[in-house]
C-alpha cells in the first residue's frame, strides 16, 4: 500500500511539475543589458563588478525583467572587455570565477536567464596567441591570427584598419584579428563556450548561460578575404556544439550591417535571434509608415521560431533621453518598444531616463564613455555602491551626466507615480499578464490619420488593440473594429464605436471582444 502512495505522490508532483511549468507558454521574456563595470560597485574600488550585480538582482526584479544580458566578462585592458588579454579569465576588476558562477545560480534561482557577450574575433597584445605568435612563424599558435607578412611580425588590422586605440585611461591598446578559418581557432572557440554552456559538465545548467551574444558576427569578417564564408564554416558549427551541450540555448548576432535585417543569419548561421535594428529607427521617426514598413519586414517576415530584440538603446548608441528630451515622446516609444512584438531589451538606466551622448575625441574608447557612465542609484548621486570607474579621466568625467537633484535616479523616480520608472513597471507587468502582448502575432491595424500608429497583437481568441498618438497635437482615428465591446488595458483615450480619440503622444491599449 506504501509502494502505490509514493507512487501516487510522485505522479502528482509530475503533473502540477507540468502545469507550473505550461501556465504560461507565451515569451514574456523582457532582457536587462546591463554593463556591469557602471551598475553597482560591491567592494568600494568604483568598478562594478559581479557581487554588486547579485546585490541588485532584487531591483531587476522590481523592475519585472526576466533576464540579463552581460557586457563581456574576459579579461582585457579595455574598460568595456572587448579585445581580450584572456578568455579563460574572468577581469578581476568584476571577481573571481566563483562570484561569476555564484551569480549565474542566483539568477536562475530567482527564475530568471542571463547571456553572455563573447567577441572572440579579435585578441589584444597582451593574449598569448599575439606574445607567442607574433615574429615567431614556428609557434603553436601562429595559424590563429591573421598575418600581413610571412615573417609574422605585422598583425592584420581590424574593422577600419585599426591597429589599435588609446584608452581612455591614456595607454594605447594593439589589437589584431583571429584566424577564424583555422580549425584549431574554432575548436578552441567550441571548448570555450561550451565550458560556459556548462561549466561543471553535469547537464544541469544551473550555472550555464542561457544563450551567448555575438558581437560584430559577419560572413566575411570586416571584408577580408581570407576570412570569408564564417557563417557556414565558423558560426554554424560553433552554435551547432553549443546546442548539442544544451538544446535550450537561444543565440542572438549583433549584424554587423545595422541595415541589415538579419534572415541570412537565421538561414545560414543558426542563429535565434537578431537585433531590430530597423524598427529602433522607425520608433525614433515617430513616422507612420515608416514603423508599417519595418515592422511587417522585422516582425511579420521574421521565421517562425526566430526572434527579433526591440530596443531603443545599447552600449553603442545615444541614451534616448538625450536625444529627445520629452518625456511624453519617451513613453510612447517605450510603449513601441515593449508591446510592439519580438523580445523588449532594455539598457540599463534607460528606465529611468539616463542621459549620455558619445563625444568625437580622436581615437580613444573614451568617447563613448557617455553612453555607459555609472548607474544612478542616489539622488544626490552619492553613497554606497556608485562606479564611477572613470572618475578625474577625461571630459567625459568634467562633462559628466550624472547629476545631483535632477530628477534622474531611482531613489527620486521610484515612489513618483508619473515617472518614468513607474511607467517602465507599469507596461513590463501589463506584458507580462496578457498573452496577446505576452506572445501574439502582430499585424498591422489600418486606421484613417496618419499620425496614429495602430496594430494588433493576436494569440488565439485573444485580440489586443495598441493606439499610438505619434504627434503633438490631440488626434482622431477611424477604425474598421468597433470598439463597443472592448476593455481597456492601459491609457484614458476617449472611444466611440469606431472612433478614437487620443492627447498628444498618448496611448491606448485594449482587448477587443
Amino acid at each position: 500500500m506504501r509502494k502505490y502512495s509514493i507512487l501516487l505522490s510522485l505522479l502528482i508532483v509530475q503533473c502540477l511539475t507540468s502545469i507550473s511549468q505550461n501556465a504560461n507558454p507565451y515569451n514574456t521574456e523582457i532582457i536587462y543589458h546591463v554593463c556591469q563595470r557602471s551598475f553597482f560597485d560591491s567592494n568600494g574600488d568604483l568598478h562594478g563588478d559581479l557581487r554588486g550585480l547579485k546585490e541588485k538582482l532584487p531591483y531587476l526584479q522590481e523592475l519585472g525583467v526576466t533576464s540579463i544580458l552581460l557586457f563581456p566578462l574576459h579579461d582585457a585592458d579595455c574598460y568595456h572587455n572587448y579585445f581580450a588579454n584572456d578568455f579563460e579569465k574572468i577581469d578581476p576588476e568584476f571577481g573571481t570565477i566563483e562570484d561569476y558562477l555564484s551569480l549565474v545560480k542566483e539568477i536562475h534561482r530567482r527564475g530568471m536567464k542571463v547571456y553572455m557577450d563573447m567577441e572572440t574575433q579579435y585578441v589584444a597584445d597582451k593574449h598569448i596567441w599575439w606574445k607567442e605568435a607574433v615574429g615567431n612563424p614556428a609557434s603553436k599558435y601562429s595559424d590563429y591570427l591573421l598575418f600581413e607578412d610571412s615573417a609574422h611580425t605585422i598583425p592584420a588590422t581590424i574593422i577600419a584598419d585599426l591597429r589599435g586605440l588609446n584608452s581612455y585611461d591614456g595607454n594605447f591598446i594593439k589589437i589584431t584579428t583571429v584566424n577564424l578559418r583555422e580549425k584549431k581557432v574554432l575548436d578552441y572557440n567550441k571548448k570555450l563556450f561550451g565550458f560556459f554552456t556548462d561549466p561543471n559538465g553535469d547537464g544541469k545548467f544551473d550555472d550555464g548561460v542561457d544563450g551567448f551574444r555575438l558581437d560584430h558576427a559577419m560572413d566575411n569578417l570586416d571584408g577580408k578575404p581570407a576570412l570569408r564564408n564564417l557563417f557556414r564554416d565558423f558560426w554554424k558549427p560553433l552554435l551547432d556544439y553549443v546546442k548539442q551541450i544544451n538544446p535550450r540555448l537561444q543565440n542572438v548576432a549583433e549584424q554587423a550591417d545595422w541595415n541589415d535585417y538579419g534572415f541570412t543569419y537565421f538561414e545560414q548561421a543558426g542563429v535565434d535571434r537578431m537585433f531590430g535594428f530597423g524598427l529602433r529607427s522607425a520608433i525614433l521617426s515617430f513616422d507612420k509608415k515608416e514603423l508599417i514598413r519595418a515592422a511587417d519586414t522585422i516582425l511579420v517576415k521574421c521565421p517562425e521560431g526566430r526572434s527579433q530584440l526591440i530596443f531603443l538603446e545599447n552600449h553603442d548608441l545615444d541614451r534616448f533621453a538625450s536625444l529627445e528630451p520629452d518625456i511624453r515622446k519617451q513613453k510612447s516609444a517605450t510603449v513601441l518598444m515593449m508591446l510592439i512584438g519580438g523580445i523588449p531589451s532594455i539598457y540599463y538606466g534607460q528606465e529611468i531616463g539616463m542621459l549620455g551622448k558619445s563625444v568625437a575625441r580622436g581615437n580613444t574608447d573614451g568617447n563613448d564613455i557617455p553612453r555607459r557612465e555609472a548607474f544612478e542609484w542616489y539622488k544626490k548621486n552619492e553613497g554606497p555602491g556608485m562606479a564611477f570607474w572613470y572618475k578625474n579621466t577625461g571630459e567625459w568625467w568634467d562633462k559628466s551626466n550624472v547629476k545631483a537633484n535632477d530628477g534622474i535616479s531611482f531613489e527620486e523616480q521610484k515612489a513618483e507615480s508619473s515617472s518614468l520608472f513607474i511607467f517602465y513597471k507599469q507596461l513590463i507587468r501589463l506584458k507580462k499578464s496578457n498573452p496577446a502582448l505576452a506572445g501574439g502575432k502582430y499585424a498591422n491595424a489600418v486606421n484613417d490619420n496618419d499620425k496614429v500608429f495602430s496594430f494588433y497583437r493576436t494569440v488565439g481568441k485573444r485580440k489586443v488593440l495598441v493606439v499610438v498618438n505619434l504627434s503633438g497635437d490631440s488626434q482622431k482615428a477611424i477604425f474598421q473594429d468597433k470598439m463597443k465591446k472592448s476593455s481597456p488595458l492601459f491609457g484614458k483615450g476617449i472611444i466611440q464605436n469606431h472612433t478614437i480619440q487620443l492627447n498628444p503622444y498618448e496611448v491606448i491599449v485594449m482587448e477587443l471582444k
